[in-house]
């Protein structure tokens, strides 16, 4: 027992001798030869954490959708992207198609309705020939008319903002108002708890109010896509001239009927010819009855009254179809707009607006959009509500929400462009007032206007236009959330008031 404590003690010496041993047990030797206190060595541990922690790279914080803002990379910017195509079923799935084949995340998307086209406004970022590319492959597509990217163009360019802000009454929400007059954003819906307002502006003043506005708590956020329409008499249709449709004076009952008789005499003369009929093409290979062909594909559009050039009869809502409002939220990755509208174009169904913008959460966007759909179900449920199942299945997809029959607040954006001599310019300006719109550019022979409301306020403002000459027209499509008031007209006329006996 004595040989092995000499050996123990033996051994120690000849670590605390050995270099290689001390350099392992520093922190007890200079413990030892120092004398450090437990606070210091604490100290001293801290300071050490501290300068890892600057070398080391910082991690994100926030939940796993959380997104780092980062400078674009070397040689890509961002692009914007214009497209007239012709309104038919399927067509805005085809166009995201092409991004997402491709692997572009488009950032802002608009598209609005306008007579027989609509008018696409994309932004997506990267190079310079990766877009040349997208645009070549875009003008392949059928029923596009015309593709151009206007980045370096001299232009207009406006978005809308629906904002939902958590402030009850008191000196908070006086503030709140205060700051949307500098903003001159407009109160939309008012609540017991909330706040919702309405502006519109450029990117940069948008981006603006959220970071002012978010100390006070944001519920909800809906924003359009970008639209732009060129600065003076420029047009977007450079090739082309002046749209037809656009330039001149919408066409009356009677050019529409004549038409419809040409067409009828054309299909009349195929047919004796031994062409096939339309109602034969409009099936597939396999023999239908003519009721199996009847659905919502037939509905050109629900939104005739405010949205189609035609009157009358003509124009009346289909009785068992009615437009539903809804608010997809999805995660911020390439090709979900690609896979959200593949869902309705294998149905049939024609999408009449489509908004696509950032939510209030970092990584995610909200898709709002006006479908066709039936009454009801034969089970008694909505009329989409098949479409919705298919939905809620999407990996990429967060959220769905109906506001068909709740109430909400909706709002669409629209730039028009009109022709006016200097004589006129005052009596345009005077109709904008009314509308509550505002000039945004003069030049000799033409001048824009932006106008916010429903789309009834849109039709009604452009049909005041028509006289003068209609040179162009970008919308946003419709954006909407539900209203924390619990009340508005469509609302109130589901709603049992009493009767006369």
């Amino acid at each position: 027992m004595k040989l092995c404590k000499e050996r123990v003690v033996d051994a120690r010496r000849a670590a605390q001798s050995c270099p290689v041993a001390r350099v392992v047990s520093g922190r007890v030797a200079q413990r030892v030869a120092f004398g450090r206190t437990a606070t210091q060595q604490q100290q001293r541990a801290a300071h050490v954490a501290v300068r890892v922690a600057e070398a080391s790279p910082a991690k994100p914080a926030g939940d796993v959708y959380r997104v780092e803002t980062k400078p674009l990379e070397e040689g890509v910017e961002k692009h914007i992207i214009s497209i007239f195509v012709a309104d038919e079923p399927g067509l805005i799935n085809r166009v995201a198609g092409v991004f997402a084949r491709r692997g572009a995340n488009i950032e802002s998307l608009a598209v609005g309705l306008t007579v027989d086209k609509a008018l696409f406004t994309v932004v997506v970022a990267g190079k310079a020939n990766v877009v040349a590319n997208l645009v070549k492959q875009l003008s392949k597509l059928v029923k596009v008319r015309y593709v151009e990217d206007i980045t370096r163009t001299d232009r207009i360019e406006r978005e809308m903002l629906l904002l939902k802000l958590r402030v009850p009454a008191g000196s908070t929400r006086a503030e709140v108002l205060e700051l949307a007059s500098v903003f001159r954003a407009r109160v939309v819906d008012v609540g017991d708890e909330t706040l919702s307002l309405c502006v519109t502006g450029d990117p940069g003043k948008l981006t603006a109010m959220i970071k002012v506005m978010s100390k006070f708590g944001i519920e909800q956020l809906t924003r359009t896509g970008r639209i732009c329409l060129r600065r003076g008499e420029a047009l977007l249709e450079r090739s082309s001239g002046v749209p037809e449709q656009m330039a001149v004076p919408l066409p009356d009952t009677a050019a529409a009927a004549a038409a419809a008789g040409a067409k009828a005499a054309a299909a009349a003369a195929a047919a004796s010819n031994g062409a096939p009929k339309a109602e034969e093409r409009a099936a597939d290979v396999y023999v239908v009855d003519d009721a199996d062909l009847k659905g919502v594909w037939d509905v050109d559009n629900v939104l005739s009254p405010t949205y189609s050039a035609s009157s009358g009869p003509a124009a009346a809502l289909p009785a068992d179809f009615k437009p539903y409002t809804l608010c997809i939220e999805v995660q911020d990755v390439p090709g979900v707009l690609n896979q959200v509208t593949m869902v309705f174009s294998r149905r049939g169904y024609n999408v009449q607006s489509l908004a696509v913008g950032p939510s209030e959460r970092e990584g995610l966007s909200r898709i709002v959009m006006v479908v066709p759909g039936k009454v009801s179900s034969p089970d008694g449920s909505s009329g989409i509500s098949p479409l919705l199942k298919q939905l809620s299945k999407l990996v990429f997809v967060q959220s769905i929400t109906d506001l068909t029959d709740i109430p909400f607040v909706n709002r669409e954006l629209m730039l028009v462009k009109v022709r006016c001599s200097a004589g006129q310019r005052g009596e345009l300006h005077d109709l904008a007032t009314i509308f509550r719109g505002s000039v945004l550019d003069v030049s000799p022979g033409c001048m824009t206007i932006e106008v916010l409301g429903k789309e009834d306020k849109m039709k009604a403002f452009t049909d005041l236009l028509e006289p003068y000459g209609i040179l162009e027209i970008a919308r946003t499509g419709r954006v909407a959330m539900p209203r924390d008031s619990g009340v508005n007209s469509e609302f109130l006329e589901r709603m049992s008031m009493g009767r006369v006996w």
